[in-house]
C-alpha cells in the first residue's frame, strides 16, 4: 500500500487518491475496507474512551481527582491495537509494554472504565496501585500488560527482555510496546531497536511510536525530523510503515500486518503512527479541547453517514449510552475506599515465601 503523503502542516495528512468504494456496506480507505460489524464495534469502543477521557479531565478540574494525563485523539489507532491482542498471562500470550496514552487500549481489551477512573481518583480499590499511581498506568499480570511508568520510552528497551523469552519457549506469542514519537530521540528507543535486531538473535517485537507531533509543548519537528523513528528501523533493516492513525481503517490494516509479520517471521516491525492530542499533554497544560486537530472519531461517523451504515440520531445515541455508562461508573467510584494511612508501606517489595516475618506483604522492615 502507498504510504500517505506527508503534508507541511505535521499534524495533517494527504491520503492517496482512491477509487469511488463500492456499495457493499463496508468502510472503506483506498483498496482497504471493514465491515459493517467490526465498524459498530470500534465506533462503541472509541466513543466510550473518549468519553471516559473527557470524564476524567473534568474530575481533575473539579478537584474530586488529582493529576490527568490521557490519550483522547488516539482512539482510532488504540482501539484497532487492544481488539487484535492475544490476551492472557505467560509468554504464550502477547506481553504489552504500553505507556500512559493507552487507555482505548486497555478498554478493547475489556477493561472496566470503573477502574481507570480508580486509579484517575486513587482509592484503594484501584486494581492497577491500590491508588498509589496516576492514572493510565495500568498493570495486569493476567493480560501480560507490563506496569506503565512515567519515565518515558524505558518501555522500548524492557520489551526485547519478554520477546527474548517468547523466542526461546516457541509459539506466536510477541512483545508490543508503544511510545510517543519524542521520545523515539531517547536512547532507549535505539537500544530497544538493537536488541531485537542482533544477527540470528532477532526477536517478535512490535515497535509502536505513536506521533501526536509534540512532546509535552515542543513541536517534534523543532527538535528532529518527523521521520526519524522510520528511518532508525530502515537503518536496523526492520520493516517499517507509516500509518494515518486518526483512520480506522488504515489503523486497523496496518496493526494486522506488523503483527502477522512478528507472529510469522519472529522478528521485529515498527509502526509510526500519525494521531492527534485533543486535549494538550495533560492537565499540566490545562487540558483544553484543541479544535484545530483532527478528530478520529468524528472522521469515522463522518464515513459511517457516507456509507449509510448510520443515521445522525444513531451515532448520537451512542454518545448518549457511553456518557450515561461513564457517569454511573464515576457516582459508584466516588463512593469507594480511599488508601489508609497504615498502608502507606504495603507493596514495597514483591512477597516472598522466603521472608519468616512477611510472607506474602512485605511492610517494611520488622519494628
Amino acid at each position: 500500500m502507498e504510504p500517505a503523503r506527508f503534508l507541511s502542516n505535521p499534524t495533517r495528512m494527504l491520503p492517496s487518491p482512491a477509487p469511488t468504494p463500492p456499495r457493499d456496506g463496508r468502510v472503506y480507505t483506498g483498496n482497504e475496507s471493514l465491515p459493517a460489524d467490526r465498524i459498530f464495534t470500534l465506533h462503541r469502543l472509541m466513543v466510550l474512551g473518549r468519553t471516559l477521557e473527557e470524564r476524567m479531565i473534568k474530575l481533575s478540574k473539579s478537584g474530586q481527582a488529582y493529576f490527568w494525563v490521557g490519550g483522547p485523539g488516539e482512539e482510532a489507532f488504540n482501539v484497532c491495537l487492544g481488539l487484535q491482542v492475544k490476551k492472557g498471562r505467560g509468554p504464550a500470550f502477547d506481553y504489552l509494554h504500553l505507556h500512559y496514552r493507552n487507555s482505548a487500549t486497555l478498554l478493547a481489551m475489556g477493561m472496566d472504565p470503573r477502574d481507570a477512573i480508580r486509579q484517575m481518583i486513587m482509592t484503594r480499590t484501584d486494581p492497577f496501585s491500590m491508588g498509589r499511581n496516576f492514572v493510565g498506568h495500568f498493570a495486569r499480570a493476567d493480560w501480560n500488560v507490563v506496569p506503565v511508568f512515567s519515565v518515558i520510552e524505558n518501555q522500548y528497551v524492557i520489551a526485547p527482555g519478554t520477546a527474548m523469552i517468547q523466542k526461546r519457549l516457541g509459539g506466536d506469542g510477541i512483545s508490543i510496546v508503544t511510545g510517543g514519537d519524542a521520545g523515539s530521540a531517547e536512547g532507549d528507543f535505539a537500544s530497544g531497536l538493537l536488541w531485537a535486531t542482533r544477527p540470528r538473535q532477532e526477536l517478535p517485537v512490535l515497535f509502536i511510536v505513536t506521533d501526536n507531533a509534540y512532546g509535552i509543548s515542543t513541536l517534534t519537528t523543532s527538535q528532529m525530523d518527523e521521520a526519524r523513528p522510520l528511518k532508525m528501523a530502515k537503518a536496523h533493516e526492520i520493516p517499517c510503515e507509516l500509518v494515518d492513525g486518526n483512520d480506522v481503517v488504515a489503523s486497523w490494516h496496518a496493526l494486522q500486518r506488523g503483527i502477522d509479520y512478528c507472529r510469522r517471521e519472529r522478528g521485529p516491525y515498527l509502526l509510526q503512527a500519525r494521531v492527534s492530542r485533543l486535549h494538550g499533554h495533560s492537565s499540566s497544560s490545562g487540558a483544553g479541547r484543541i479544535d484545530t486537530e483532527a478528530d478520529c472519531i468524528a472522521l469515522l461517523e463522518s464515513k459511517m453517514i457516507e456509507r449509510g451504515l448510520a443515521n445522525e440520531a444513531d451515532l448520537d445515541q451512542v454518545h448518549r449510552e457511553c456518557r450515561d455508562q461513564i457517569e454511573r461508573a464515576v457516582e459508584e467510584v466516588l463512593d469507594e475506599a480511599r488508601p489508609r494511612p497504615e498502608d502507606v508501606e504495603r507493596f514495597t517489595y514483591a512477597p516472598s515465601r522466603y521472608d519468616a516475618v512477611y510472607p506474602e506483604d512485605y511492610t517494611g522492615l520488622p519494628r
